[in-house]
């Protein structure tokens, strides 16, 4: 998870960054928090509500395919790789043994509250955009 961060940062810095990088790099997260999700509930950590979780990006997707105007880019955010992050770290943490059940339940159930405010904040956005753009 560290060096998730740092290899970005390294290409940045000696201008290797590209957007197949960042594509890269985004779509390698995502798959990330889909196994944790499906490992999570697998394992018997969490209810089957937290695939959700893992879900959101492709069902994000999914959902382009019938609304174009979901497709444009969104601005850069530190709040959407803050939210990132946080799933990560606690979808790792709600695998862990000591962990007991209704702690990781309440930490996943934080982590997809958090991954809606950050999807439907870009969804906002990217709504609002469009109007401006047809009016």
């Amino acid at each position: 998870l560290g060096l998730d961060g740092v290899d970005g940062w390294a290409a940045r810095r000696s201008g290797l960054a590209s957007r197949f990088g960042a594509r890269f790099d985004m779509e390698a997260d995502a798959f990330f928090v889909l196994v944790l999700s499906v490992l999570a509930w697998q394992w018997g950590k969490v209810g089957p509500w937290v695939l959700l979780i893992g879900a959101m990006r492709y069902l994000y997707v999914l959902a382009g395919a019938a609304w174009p105007w979901l497709r444009a880019p969104v601005p850069e955010s530190f709040a959407r790789k803050a939210v990132c992050v946080i799933q990560i770290l606690v979808l790792i943490a709600c695998l862990a043994p000591p962990v007991p059940h209704a702690l990781a339940a309440t930490l996943a159930a934080g982590a997809l509250a958090a991954l809606c405010w950050s999807f439907g904040r870009d969804v906002v956005w990217l709504w609002r955009r469009q109007r401006r753009l047809l009016a």
